[in-house]
């Protein structure tokens, strides 16, 4: 087999490659630390890689910062499409969305209303997909037609809703998070997301990006479980479409995380810089390469040639 295509099964101990010389990681955001790095054991030296995601976490941004990572930035929207409007609205004034939903399935469209629990737990406040499920098809969009899709359901029962949803024999998808990436229904316009707070910038962003994938203008509600002040990460997913700006500032809410440990998130203290200063930071890194490749002497810069050889010392050491 010349190239093996699959989802996290590639990375079982008991597949192994003969001579693994290129990884593409696709939805890259999805991989855990260890799972990607031990896509990266096969073989008797390290593969080629290329990983793709719209919204890299902050770990790979970092990555990216050191120079252990080259970046290639697509910031065009596909021929045709519109930015989604994105708004945060209020639990308590949620009717209005209710409305604007109803409004896009009189028109031949569909929606979805994403839930972050399957079933109602401890928290009462966060809406669980079965109960909404229950709730709106007896009442606010009873005179719609509603699916419900979430991980607990049997695959075959997944395939079904999906396709019924698809072929635009459901007005309205209730779902979890299922429907985050590989879903491509042109048709569906507005998504409402329910508990807003309990969902990373990321996974917002790649939710949002289910709607609006044609001409159509494509709409995005993210209801927070509580009326309280908004956050700082919901109002940049409202303001921003971009999803290397809006992993930016993850990696300034959340920190990078460790280097070379399993943690992708934790404060990392710079006293020179901020690693979400990405401008300053690549310029520093292209002035280092610089530096190194001109042949210059480094015995002209003391400071620097002492850290040099300090950073010699503690390779070998590790």
């Amino acid at each position: 087999v010349q190239v093996a295509v699959g989802t996290h099964a590639l990375i079982q101990k008991d597949n192994t490659f003969a001579k693994l010389g290129l990884v593409v990681i696709d939805e890259q955001h999805r991989f855990g630390v260890a799972q990607r790095t031990e896509l990266l054991k096969h073989g008797a030296r390290m593969p080629h890689v290329l990983s793709m995601t719209a919204t890299p976490i902050p770990r790979s941004l970092q990555l990216t910062l050191y120079g252990e990572l080259e970046v290639s930035i697509l910031d065009q929207l596909p021929k045709g499409r519109q930015p989604i409007i994105t708004k945060v609205v209020s639990p308590l004034v949620r009717y209005t969305v209710y409305e604007h939903i109803d409004a896009e399935i009189a028109k031949g469209r569909q929606a979805y209303v994403v839930c972050p629990v399957v079933a109602q737990g401890a928290n009462a406040e966060l809406k669980s997909v079965k109960d909404e499920y229950d709730r709106l098809m007896k009442s606010v969009f009873k005179h719609r037609r509603l699916g419900l899709l979430h991980g607990q359901m049997k695959a075959d029962e997944k395939d079904h809703a999906m396709r019924l949803f698809k072929q635009k024999e459901l007005d309205l998808l209730i779902c979890t998070t299922v429907v985050e990436v590989g879903v491509d229904v042109p048709n569906a316009t507005v998504m409402l997301i329910e508990g807003a707070e309990r969902f990373g910038l990321a996974q917002l962003h790649q939710l949002r990006g289910r709607v609006g994938r044609n001409s159509e203008q494509g709409y995005c509600y993210v209801v927070p479980s509580t009326a309280q002040a908004v956050s700082q990460r919901l109002r940049e997913l409202e303001q921003s479409t971009d999803g290397f700006h809006l992993s930016e500032v993850d990696l300034a809410l959340r920190g990078p995380g460790e280097i070379y440990g399993r943690a992708q998130h934790g404060q990392l203290n710079l006293s020179f810089a901020n690693l979400a200063d990405t401008k300053l930071l690549k310029n520093a890194r292209e002035s280092a390469i610089w530096l190194i490749s001109s042949g210059v002497d480094l015995l002209q810069y003391k400071r620097l040639h002492e850290q040099t050889e300090r950073y010699r010392r503690l390779t070998k050491l590790n």
